[in-house]
Protein backbone atom coordinates (compact mmCIF):
# COMPACT_ATOMS: atom_id res chain seq x y z
CA UNK A 1 0.00 0.00 0.00
CA UNK A 2 2.86 2.43 1.00
CA UNK A 3 4.56 1.23 -2.58
CA UNK A 4 0.94 2.00 -4.24
CA UNK A 5 0.97 5.47 -2.57
CA UNK A 6 3.93 6.46 -3.48
CA UNK A 7 3.80 5.71 -6.72
CA UNK A 8 0.96 7.79 -7.31
CA UNK A 9 2.31 10.76 -5.76
CA UNK A 10 5.12 10.57 -8.23
CA UNK A 11 2.68 10.74 -11.12
CA UNK A 12 0.86 13.39 -9.27
CA UNK A 13 3.70 15.45 -9.00
CA UNK A 14 5.09 14.84 -12.42
CA UNK A 15 1.89 14.11 -14.54
CA UNK A 16 1.36 16.99 -16.88
CA UNK A 17 -1.38 19.21 -16.20
CA UNK A 18 -3.17 18.95 -19.87
CA UNK A 19 -2.26 15.12 -19.70
CA UNK A 20 -0.67 13.52 -22.69
CA UNK A 21 -2.31 11.20 -25.93
CA UNK A 22 -1.64 7.77 -27.05
CA UNK A 23 -3.23 7.59 -30.54
CA UNK A 24 -6.89 8.68 -29.95
CA UNK A 25 -6.54 7.95 -25.89
CA UNK A 26 -6.44 10.67 -23.90
CA UNK A 27 -4.83 10.34 -20.36
CA UNK A 28 -5.19 12.49 -17.67
CA UNK A 29 -4.23 12.47 -13.87
CA UNK A 30 -4.48 14.71 -10.75
CA UNK A 31 -1.38 16.87 -10.91
CA UNK A 32 0.47 19.49 -8.55
CA UNK A 33 0.86 21.79 -10.98
CA UNK A 34 -3.05 21.93 -11.39
CA UNK A 35 -3.52 22.05 -7.47
CA UNK A 36 -0.68 24.45 -6.89
CA UNK A 37 -2.53 26.21 -10.57
CA UNK A 38 -5.76 27.06 -7.97
CA UNK A 39 -9.01 28.04 -9.45
CA UNK A 40 -8.50 30.65 -12.69
CA UNK A 41 -9.96 34.09 -11.12
CA UNK A 42 -13.86 34.97 -12.10
CA UNK A 43 -14.37 37.66 -14.70
CA UNK A 44 -17.00 40.03 -13.64
CA UNK A 45 -18.59 40.38 -16.73
CA UNK A 46 -21.11 43.38 -15.28
CA UNK A 47 -18.10 45.29 -14.27
CA UNK A 48 -15.84 44.62 -17.52
CA UNK A 49 -19.07 45.64 -19.87
CA UNK A 50 -19.26 48.68 -17.70
CA UNK A 51 -16.03 49.30 -17.66
CA UNK A 52 -16.09 49.18 -21.97
CA UNK A 53 -18.67 51.55 -21.64
CA UNK A 54 -17.10 53.87 -19.70
CA UNK A 55 -14.53 54.35 -22.13
CA UNK A 56 -16.74 55.55 -25.03
CA UNK A 57 -18.14 58.60 -22.31
CA UNK A 58 -17.11 61.99 -22.82
CA UNK A 59 -18.26 64.67 -20.43
CA UNK A 60 -20.73 67.26 -22.50
CA UNK A 61 -18.87 70.00 -20.03
CA UNK A 62 -15.23 69.41 -21.58
CA UNK A 63 -13.44 71.93 -23.35
CA UNK A 64 -11.65 71.42 -26.53
CA UNK A 65 -9.09 70.52 -25.28
CA UNK A 66 -10.28 68.28 -22.80
CA UNK A 67 -12.01 66.50 -25.70
CA UNK A 68 -8.35 66.27 -27.44
CA UNK A 69 -7.05 64.88 -24.97
CA UNK A 70 -9.74 62.24 -24.17
CA UNK A 71 -9.25 61.15 -28.20
CA UNK A 72 -5.93 60.85 -27.89
CA UNK A 73 -6.11 59.28 -24.31
CA UNK A 74 -8.79 56.16 -25.93
CA UNK A 75 -6.64 55.74 -29.29
CA UNK A 76 -3.25 55.16 -27.47
CA UNK A 77 -3.97 53.06 -24.51
CA UNK A 78 -7.34 52.03 -24.15
CA UNK A 79 -7.77 48.07 -25.30
CA UNK A 80 -11.18 48.55 -26.48
CA UNK A 81 -10.03 50.52 -29.05
CA UNK A 82 -9.54 49.60 -32.82
CA UNK A 83 -6.15 48.92 -33.44
CA UNK A 84 -4.98 50.89 -36.28
CA UNK A 85 -1.71 49.57 -38.19
CA UNK A 86 1.25 52.16 -37.29
CA UNK A 87 -0.92 53.86 -34.80
CA UNK A 88 -2.32 56.34 -38.07
CA UNK A 89 -5.55 57.88 -36.89
CA UNK A 90 -6.66 58.38 -39.65
CA UNK A 91 -7.46 55.11 -41.46
CA UNK A 92 -10.68 55.63 -41.17
CA UNK A 93 -10.79 59.69 -42.61
CA UNK A 94 -11.97 58.85 -46.37
CA UNK A 95 -14.23 55.75 -45.32
CA UNK A 96 -16.01 58.41 -42.91
CA UNK A 97 -16.24 61.50 -45.86
CA UNK A 98 -18.18 59.16 -47.46
CA UNK A 99 -20.27 58.10 -44.48
CA UNK A 100 -21.05 62.19 -44.42
CA UNK A 101 -21.56 62.44 -48.63
CA UNK A 102 -24.12 59.12 -48.71
CA UNK A 103 -27.18 60.67 -48.02
CA UNK A 104 -26.60 63.99 -49.02
CA UNK A 105 -25.89 62.99 -52.56
CA UNK A 106 -28.15 60.25 -52.80
CA UNK A 107 -26.04 57.23 -52.80
CA UNK A 108 -25.87 53.70 -50.72
CA UNK A 109 -22.43 53.03 -49.44
CA UNK A 110 -22.07 49.56 -48.46
CA UNK A 111 -20.13 47.81 -45.88
CA UNK A 112 -19.92 43.91 -46.42
CA UNK A 113 -19.43 41.91 -42.91
CA UNK A 114 -18.19 39.08 -43.06
CA UNK A 115 -18.04 35.87 -40.47
CA UNK A 116 -18.74 32.76 -38.69
CA UNK A 117 -21.79 31.30 -37.09
CA UNK A 118 -21.33 34.18 -34.57
CA UNK A 119 -23.33 36.40 -36.61
CA UNK A 120 -25.70 33.97 -38.33
CA UNK A 121 -29.35 35.11 -38.24
CA UNK A 122 -27.45 38.96 -38.63
CA UNK A 123 -26.58 39.08 -34.95
CA UNK A 124 -23.96 41.46 -34.46
CA UNK A 125 -24.71 42.94 -37.84
CA UNK A 126 -28.00 44.21 -36.95
CA UNK A 127 -26.93 46.51 -34.20
CA UNK A 128 -24.28 47.92 -36.36
CA UNK A 129 -26.47 48.60 -38.99
CA UNK A 130 -28.78 50.19 -36.53
CA UNK A 131 -26.22 52.44 -34.94
CA UNK A 132 -24.82 53.74 -38.14
CA UNK A 133 -28.36 53.91 -40.05
CA UNK A 134 -29.35 56.42 -36.94
CA UNK A 135 -26.42 58.26 -37.46
CA UNK A 136 -26.40 58.28 -41.32
CA UNK A 137 -29.25 57.23 -43.02
CA UNK A 138 -30.00 53.88 -44.96
CA UNK A 139 -32.42 51.09 -43.92
CA UNK A 140 -33.64 47.72 -44.81
CA UNK A 141 -32.16 44.48 -43.78
CA UNK A 142 -30.18 44.98 -47.03
CA UNK A 143 -28.44 42.07 -48.55
CA UNK A 144 -29.75 38.76 -48.83
CA UNK A 145 -28.76 35.89 -50.79
CA UNK A 146 -31.33 34.04 -53.50
CA UNK A 147 -32.13 31.10 -51.06
CA UNK A 148 -31.90 31.11 -47.44
CA UNK A 149 -30.68 28.25 -46.06
CA UNK A 150 -30.23 29.76 -42.45
CA UNK A 151 -33.18 32.03 -41.11
CA UNK A 152 -32.22 35.71 -39.65
CA UNK A 153 -34.43 37.66 -37.67
CA UNK A 154 -34.36 40.46 -40.44
CA UNK A 155 -36.55 39.68 -43.07
CA UNK A 156 -39.03 36.67 -44.35
CA UNK A 157 -38.10 35.30 -47.58
CA UNK A 158 -39.30 32.35 -49.59
CA UNK A 159 -37.90 31.08 -52.74
CA UNK A 160 -38.65 28.85 -55.98
CA UNK A 161 -37.56 27.55 -59.16
CA UNK A 162 -33.93 28.50 -58.08
CA UNK A 163 -31.11 26.21 -57.64
CA UNK A 164 -28.86 27.30 -54.88
CA UNK A 165 -25.17 26.98 -55.32
CA UNK A 166 -22.59 27.68 -52.57
CA UNK A 167 -18.82 27.43 -52.48
CA UNK A 168 -18.86 26.83 -48.57
CA UNK A 169 -20.86 23.89 -46.89
CA UNK A 170 -21.24 20.35 -45.93
CA UNK A 171 -21.35 17.62 -48.57
CA UNK A 172 -24.99 18.29 -48.58
CA UNK A 173 -24.39 21.40 -50.81
CA UNK A 174 -24.46 21.69 -54.47
CA UNK A 175 -21.12 22.65 -55.91
CA UNK A 176 -21.12 24.86 -59.60
CA UNK A 177 -18.90 23.55 -62.43
CA UNK A 178 -17.51 27.37 -61.95
CA UNK A 179 -16.54 29.60 -59.18
CA UNK A 180 -18.35 32.47 -59.89
CA UNK A 181 -20.08 32.16 -56.74
CA UNK A 182 -20.19 36.21 -55.91
CA UNK A 183 -19.71 38.29 -52.72
CA UNK A 184 -22.18 36.27 -50.83
CA UNK A 185 -19.89 32.84 -51.61
CA UNK A 186 -23.70 31.49 -53.38
CA UNK A 187 -25.44 32.05 -55.98
CA UNK A 188 -29.24 31.04 -56.82
CA UNK A 189 -29.30 29.91 -60.36
CA UNK A 190 -32.62 30.71 -62.48
CA UNK A 191 -33.02 27.76 -65.47
CA UNK A 192 -36.43 29.11 -66.75
CA UNK A 193 -38.94 30.17 -64.59
CA UNK A 194 -38.28 31.52 -60.63
CA UNK A 195 -39.38 34.07 -57.93
CA UNK A 196 -38.41 35.02 -54.66
CA UNK A 197 -40.75 36.38 -51.99
CA UNK A 198 -40.10 38.57 -49.16
CA UNK A 199 -41.73 39.61 -45.96
CA UNK A 200 -41.24 42.58 -43.89
CA UNK A 201 -40.28 40.82 -40.50
CA UNK A 202 -41.96 40.28 -37.26
CA UNK A 203 -39.42 39.07 -35.13
CA UNK A 204 -39.33 40.18 -31.92
CA UNK A 205 -35.18 40.75 -32.24
CA UNK A 206 -35.34 42.44 -34.90
CA UNK A 207 -34.40 46.07 -34.63
CA UNK A 208 -36.59 49.25 -36.40
CA UNK A 209 -34.74 50.29 -39.16
CA UNK A 210 -34.62 46.37 -40.98
CA UNK A 211 -38.17 46.55 -41.99
CA UNK A 212 -38.25 49.95 -43.91
CA UNK A 213 -37.52 48.70 -47.05
CA UNK A 214 -38.19 51.34 -50.01
CA UNK A 215 -35.67 50.21 -52.75
CA UNK A 216 -34.92 46.60 -53.92
CA UNK A 217 -32.22 45.33 -56.41
CA UNK A 218 -31.25 42.26 -57.88
CA UNK A 219 -27.21 41.53 -57.86
CA UNK A 220 -26.90 38.58 -61.15
CA UNK A 221 -24.75 38.11 -64.04
CA UNK A 222 -24.52 35.31 -66.92
CA UNK A 223 -28.07 36.17 -67.93
CA UNK A 224 -29.42 34.95 -70.94
CA UNK A 225 -31.02 37.62 -73.99
CA UNK A 226 -34.43 38.52 -72.88
CA UNK A 227 -34.11 37.70 -69.61
CA UNK A 228 -36.73 39.79 -67.45
CA UNK A 229 -36.81 40.45 -63.84
CA UNK A 230 -40.37 41.64 -62.50
CA UNK A 231 -41.15 42.86 -59.00
CA UNK A 232 -44.67 42.68 -57.47
CA UNK A 233 -45.52 44.35 -53.85
CA UNK A 234 -47.84 46.52 -51.80
CA UNK A 235 -46.48 49.47 -53.47
CA UNK A 236 -46.56 49.18 -57.01
CA UNK A 237 -49.06 47.27 -59.25
CA UNK A 238 -45.42 45.53 -61.20
CA UNK A 239 -42.77 46.73 -62.97
CA UNK A 240 -40.82 44.18 -65.56
CA UNK A 241 -36.82 44.64 -66.58
CA UNK A 242 -35.74 43.38 -69.68
CA UNK A 243 -31.99 42.63 -69.91
CA UNK A 244 -29.81 42.28 -72.92
CA UNK A 245 -27.39 39.07 -72.79
CA UNK A 246 -24.52 40.01 -70.54
CA UNK A 247 -21.51 37.58 -68.79
CA UNK A 248 -20.34 40.12 -66.77
CA UNK A 249 -22.12 41.45 -63.36
CA UNK A 250 -25.54 43.50 -63.76
CA UNK A 251 -27.33 45.73 -61.02
CA UNK A 252 -31.30 45.45 -61.70
CA UNK A 253 -32.84 48.22 -58.97
CA UNK A 254 -36.71 49.40 -58.48
CA UNK A 255 -37.11 52.28 -56.27
CA UNK A 256 -40.28 52.05 -54.57
CA UNK A 257 -42.96 55.17 -53.47
CA UNK A 258 -42.95 53.97 -50.00
CA UNK A 259 -41.93 51.21 -47.53
CA UNK A 260 -42.78 47.60 -48.35
CA UNK A 261 -44.54 45.34 -46.37
CA UNK A 262 -44.16 42.15 -49.07
CA UNK A 263 -43.12 41.72 -52.43
CA UNK A 264 -42.52 39.07 -55.14
CA UNK A 265 -39.69 39.29 -57.81
CA UNK A 266 -40.11 36.90 -60.79
CA UNK A 267 -37.77 35.99 -63.39
CA UNK A 268 -37.78 34.32 -66.48
CA UNK A 269 -34.63 33.03 -68.43
CA UNK A 270 -31.01 32.17 -67.16
CA UNK A 271 -29.06 34.13 -65.01
CA UNK A 272 -26.98 33.61 -61.57
CA UNK A 273 -28.25 35.50 -59.23
CA UNK A 274 -25.62 36.32 -56.53
CA UNK A 275 -27.59 38.94 -54.18
CA UNK A 276 -31.23 40.48 -52.89
CA UNK A 277 -31.03 43.91 -51.84
CA UNK A 278 -33.76 45.08 -49.84
CA UNK A 279 -32.11 48.48 -48.85
CA UNK A 280 -34.35 51.88 -48.11
CA UNK A 281 -33.02 55.59 -48.35
CA UNK A 282 -29.83 56.96 -49.36
CA UNK A 283 -26.99 56.34 -46.55
CA UNK A 284 -25.64 53.38 -45.61
CA UNK A 285 -25.75 49.35 -46.26
CA UNK A 286 -24.25 47.08 -43.63
CA UNK A 287 -24.28 43.32 -45.03
CA UNK A 288 -24.92 40.17 -43.30
CA UNK A 289 -22.69 37.08 -44.68
CA UNK A 290 -22.77 34.64 -42.50
CA UNK A 291 -20.20 31.63 -42.95
CA UNK A 292 -20.93 28.81 -40.74
CA UNK A 293 -17.63 26.80 -39.91
CA UNK A 294 -15.93 28.54 -42.05
CA UNK A 295 -12.16 29.92 -41.05
CA UNK A 296 -12.32 32.86 -43.34
CA UNK A 297 -9.92 31.41 -45.70
CA UNK A 298 -12.00 30.32 -48.65
CA UNK A 299 -11.91 33.93 -50.40
CA UNK A 300 -9.33 33.47 -53.13
CA UNK A 301 -11.64 30.55 -54.49
CA UNK A 302 -13.94 33.12 -55.21
CA UNK A 303 -13.83 34.47 -58.95
CA UNK A 304 -11.75 37.69 -59.20
CA UNK A 305 -13.60 39.08 -61.99
CA UNK A 306 -17.14 38.70 -60.45
CA UNK A 307 -15.95 39.56 -57.11
CA UNK A 308 -14.52 42.71 -58.37
CA UNK A 309 -17.47 44.25 -60.42
CA UNK A 310 -19.29 43.17 -58.05
CA UNK A 311 -17.56 45.47 -54.87
CA UNK A 312 -17.29 48.23 -57.38
CA UNK A 313 -20.78 47.75 -58.34
CA UNK A 314 -22.36 48.08 -54.94
CA UNK A 315 -20.06 50.91 -53.88
CA UNK A 316 -18.30 48.70 -51.10
CA UNK A 317 -16.13 50.90 -48.78
CA UNK A 318 -15.64 48.71 -45.92
CA UNK A 319 -15.40 45.03 -45.59
CA UNK A 320 -15.23 43.40 -41.82
CA UNK A 321 -13.77 40.29 -41.61
CA UNK A 322 -14.89 38.50 -38.25
CA UNK A 323 -13.11 34.93 -38.06
CA UNK A 324 -10.90 32.63 -35.81
CA UNK A 325 -12.77 30.68 -33.73
CA UNK A 326 -13.23 27.98 -35.87
CA UNK A 327 -9.58 27.60 -36.91
CA UNK A 328 -9.15 26.70 -32.65
CA UNK A 329 -9.90 22.93 -32.35
CA UNK A 330 -7.52 22.33 -34.74
CA UNK A 331 -4.41 24.24 -33.08
CA UNK A 332 -2.27 22.05 -31.01
CA UNK A 333 1.07 24.39 -31.77
CA UNK A 334 2.50 27.45 -32.81
CA UNK A 335 3.33 26.09 -36.08
CA UNK A 336 -0.60 25.66 -36.24
CA UNK A 337 -0.82 29.10 -35.39
CA UNK A 338 1.46 30.47 -38.32
CA UNK A 339 -0.04 27.91 -41.18
CA UNK A 340 -3.07 29.77 -40.43
CA UNK A 341 -1.98 33.36 -40.20
CA UNK A 342 -0.48 32.82 -43.89
CA UNK A 343 -3.64 31.90 -45.20
CA UNK A 344 -5.50 34.74 -43.79
CA UNK A 345 -3.06 36.54 -45.21
CA UNK A 346 -3.52 35.70 -48.77
CA UNK A 347 -7.33 36.25 -48.01
CA UNK A 348 -6.47 39.69 -46.99
CA UNK A 349 -4.19 40.52 -50.27
CA UNK A 350 -6.97 38.48 -52.22
CA UNK A 351 -9.26 41.68 -50.94
CA UNK A 352 -7.07 44.32 -51.45
CA UNK A 353 -6.81 43.32 -54.83
CA UNK A 354 -10.91 42.91 -55.81
CA UNK A 355 -11.93 45.77 -53.84
CA UNK A 356 -9.32 48.12 -53.35
CA UNK A 357 -11.53 51.15 -52.44
CA UNK A 358 -12.52 49.39 -49.38
CA UNK A 359 -11.18 49.70 -45.78
CA UNK A 360 -10.16 46.13 -43.98
CA UNK A 361 -11.26 45.78 -40.37
CA UNK A 362 -10.63 42.39 -38.93
CA UNK A 363 -12.51 41.09 -35.75
CA UNK A 364 -10.78 38.50 -33.47
CA UNK A 365 -12.25 35.48 -32.07
CA UNK A 366 -14.61 35.17 -28.72
CA UNK A 367 -13.17 33.62 -25.54
CA UNK A 368 -14.08 30.23 -26.42
CA UNK A 369 -14.74 27.69 -23.20
CA UNK A 370 -13.91 24.09 -22.82
CA UNK A 371 -13.40 21.63 -19.68
CA UNK A 372 -10.22 20.56 -18.55
CA UNK A 373 -10.30 17.91 -15.89
CA UNK A 374 -13.69 19.04 -15.02
CA UNK A 375 -12.94 22.45 -14.56
CA UNK A 376 -14.28 24.95 -17.67
CA UNK A 377 -11.77 27.34 -18.99
CA UNK A 378 -10.49 29.19 -22.08
CA UNK A 379 -9.14 27.17 -25.03
CA UNK A 380 -5.20 27.32 -24.01
CA UNK A 381 -4.14 28.39 -27.06
CA UNK A 382 -6.98 30.85 -28.19
CA UNK A 383 -4.69 34.26 -26.10
CA UNK A 384 -2.01 33.33 -28.38
CA UNK A 385 -4.11 33.12 -31.64
CA UNK A 386 -5.52 35.86 -30.31
CA UNK A 387 -2.80 37.87 -30.15
CA UNK A 388 -0.90 36.44 -33.43
CA UNK A 389 -4.44 37.63 -35.25
CA UNK A 390 -4.05 41.46 -34.41
CA UNK A 391 -0.11 41.45 -34.96
CA UNK A 392 -1.13 39.83 -38.72
CA UNK A 393 -3.81 42.38 -39.25
CA UNK A 394 -1.45 45.48 -38.02
CA UNK A 395 1.36 43.89 -40.36
CA UNK A 396 -0.90 43.48 -43.22
CA UNK A 397 -1.60 47.64 -42.48
CA UNK A 398 -5.75 46.59 -41.70
CA UNK A 399 -7.37 47.93 -38.27
CA UNK A 400 -8.27 45.30 -35.79
CA UNK A 401 -10.77 44.89 -32.66
CA UNK A 402 -10.31 42.61 -30.04
CA UNK A 403 -13.52 40.88 -29.14
CA UNK A 404 -11.46 38.62 -27.10
CA UNK A 405 -10.10 41.58 -24.54
CA UNK A 406 -13.94 43.12 -24.66
CA UNK A 407 -15.63 40.48 -23.14
CA UNK A 408 -12.96 40.28 -20.57
CA UNK A 409 -10.36 37.87 -21.51
CA UNK A 410 -9.30 34.43 -20.34
CA UNK A 411 -12.30 32.91 -18.70
CA UNK A 412 -14.83 35.11 -20.04
CA UNK A 413 -16.94 32.95 -21.84
CA UNK A 414 -18.00 31.10 -18.86
CA UNK A 415 -18.62 33.83 -16.53
CA UNK A 416 -20.91 34.98 -19.94
CA UNK A 417 -22.63 31.99 -20.16
CA UNK A 418 -23.45 31.93 -16.22
CA UNK A 419 -24.53 35.83 -16.55
CA UNK A 420 -28.57 36.69 -15.97
CA UNK A 421 -29.71 36.68 -18.80
CA UNK A 422 -27.16 34.65 -20.40
CA UNK A 423 -24.74 36.40 -22.64
CA UNK A 424 -23.94 33.36 -24.42
CA UNK A 425 -24.75 29.80 -24.77
CA UNK A 426 -24.26 26.39 -22.91
CA UNK A 427 -21.75 25.57 -25.96
CA UNK A 428 -19.64 28.10 -24.20
CA UNK A 429 -18.94 29.37 -28.00
CA UNK A 430 -21.81 31.30 -29.61
CA UNK A 431 -23.29 34.50 -27.79
CA UNK A 432 -26.77 34.66 -27.29
CA UNK A 433 -28.84 37.49 -28.86
CA UNK A 434 -28.35 39.73 -25.82
CA UNK A 435 -24.55 38.91 -25.85
CA UNK A 436 -24.28 40.03 -29.31
CA UNK A 437 -26.50 43.07 -28.79
CA UNK A 438 -23.39 44.10 -26.44
CA UNK A 439 -20.40 43.18 -28.87
CA UNK A 440 -22.67 44.67 -31.58
CA UNK A 441 -23.37 47.88 -29.48
CA UNK A 442 -19.61 48.27 -28.33
CA UNK A 443 -18.08 47.54 -31.96
CA UNK A 444 -20.36 50.44 -33.02
CA UNK A 445 -19.73 52.62 -30.29
CA UNK A 446 -15.64 52.28 -30.93
CA UNK A 447 -16.03 53.09 -34.54
CA UNK A 448 -18.36 56.04 -33.66
CA UNK A 449 -15.59 57.30 -31.41
CA UNK A 450 -13.14 57.35 -34.16
CA UNK A 451 -15.97 59.35 -36.27
CA UNK A 452 -15.85 61.36 -33.92
CA UNK A 453 -12.43 62.34 -33.62
CA UNK A 454 -12.73 62.77 -37.73
CA UNK A 455 -15.54 65.41 -36.97
CA UNK A 456 -13.45 67.22 -34.16
CA UNK A 457 -9.78 67.29 -35.85
CA UNK A 458 -11.64 68.93 -38.92
CA UNK A 459 -12.25 72.00 -36.41
CA UNK A 460 -8.70 72.48 -35.10
CA UNK A 461 -5.27 72.36 -36.34
CA UNK A 462 -3.21 69.79 -36.85
CA UNK A 463 -0.70 70.48 -35.23
CA UNK A 464 -2.23 70.29 -32.17
CA UNK A 465 -3.56 67.27 -32.68
CA UNK A 466 0.20 65.86 -33.50
CA UNK A 467 1.29 67.12 -30.33
CA UNK A 468 -0.96 65.64 -27.86
CA UNK A 469 -0.78 62.16 -29.62
CA UNK A 470 2.93 62.78 -28.92
CA UNK A 471 2.43 63.46 -25.31
CA UNK A 472 -0.17 60.19 -24.88
CA UNK A 473 2.36 58.09 -26.27
CA UNK A 474 5.16 59.10 -24.14
CA UNK A 475 3.66 58.95 -20.88
CA UNK A 476 3.16 55.11 -21.77
CA UNK A 477 5.42 52.79 -20.72
CA UNK A 478 8.06 51.31 -23.18
CA UNK A 479 7.50 48.31 -25.45
CA UNK A 480 4.24 46.95 -26.89
CA UNK A 481 1.55 49.77 -26.58
CA UNK A 482 -1.20 46.93 -25.10
CA UNK A 483 -2.46 46.17 -21.78
CA UNK A 484 -1.59 42.43 -22.12
CA UNK A 485 1.50 40.57 -23.86
CA UNK A 486 1.69 40.34 -28.06
CA UNK A 487 2.82 37.23 -29.28
CA UNK A 488 3.76 37.52 -32.98
CA UNK A 489 4.45 34.00 -34.64
CA UNK A 490 6.81 35.81 -37.15
CA UNK A 491 9.02 37.20 -34.58
CA UNK A 492 11.12 34.48 -32.49
CA UNK A 493 13.33 37.13 -31.17
CA UNK A 494 10.68 39.67 -30.14
CA UNK A 495 9.04 36.57 -28.14
CA UNK A 496 11.96 35.39 -26.25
Amino acid sequence: MAAVILLLGIGWFFFPMEGFSIGSLDLRFPSYAEAKKGEAKEVDVDAVLDNVNKSFEMSQSQSMVDSIKFFCNYLTENPNRIYLPGDDYEYFDNLFALFDQARNQGKICRIMHYGDSQIEMDRISSVLRQCLQERFGGSGPNMIPAVQAVPTVSVSQHSSGITRYTLYGDSTTRRAPHNRYGVLSQFGQVNSEGSISFTRTNHSRALEKTKEISRVSILLGHNSEGFTASLKCDTIVGERKVMAANDSVSLITWELPANVKKGTISFKGHAEIYAVLLDGDDGLAIDNVPLRGCSGNIFTRLNKDVMRQSFETLDTRMIILQFGGNRMPGITSSNNIVGYIKELEKQINYMKEVAPQAVLLFIGPADMGRSYGGKLGTWKRLPELNDSLRAMALRNNIAYWDMFHVMGGEGSMVQWVKHQPPLAGPDYIHFTFSGAQSIGDNLAKSLMTYYDFYKLRQQVPQKLISEYIKKASDTLPPGPRYAFPVYDPFNKQKNR
